[in-house]
């Protein structure tokens, strides 16, 4: 006997560039790339200090201190290895708003803010990795 597959909603489609949303941390959009090949996000943050439960950082210059959810050691596309703390936070991507682990780097070379990993956005969304900005022309980009 063949099983039917049950036919399940579509899930929203995100370019490999889309804009970001981050609530508790940022007033405008940032530009995140998608990559499912880094199973955590990062965002780019500057002076970072972790101090017990806390972790201190600056983000365009404006300072916030968040609770320490996790610290992780990451291999970063350099080939170094490095402790990075853990936050979690309010995400908008589109229509949707979710909380995400994200780690906090220094991405001052990688091109983008932001890098949105798989853990981030599985069963939220499928990856169109041949267009760019998808979510964000509908809600933000002219």
């Amino acid at each position: 006997m063949v099983k039917l597959r049950t036919k399940r909603p579509a899930l929203p489609q995100l370019g490999w560039k889309e804009d970001v949303f981050l609530p508790e941390l940022h007033n405008t959009a940032l530009v995140a790339k998608v990559d499912t090949g880094a199973r955590l996000s990062a965002l780019h943050a500057d002076d970072i200090i972790m101090r017990g439960s806390r972790v201190s950082f600056r983000i365009d210059g404006s300072r916030h201190v968040k609770k320490l959810w996790d610290t992780k050691r990451v291999k970063s596309s350099n080939g170094l290895s490095e402790l990075r703390p853990v936050i979690e936070t309010v995400v908008i991507l589109g229509d949707t708003r979710f909380l995400a682990a994200i780690t906090l780097t220094n991405r001052t070379d990688m091109g983008v803010p932001m890098l949105l990993g798989r853990e981030a956005i599985k069963g939220r969304f499928l990856v169109n990795p041949g267009r760019m900005f998808i979510l964000s022309k509908k809600a933000h980009r002219p």
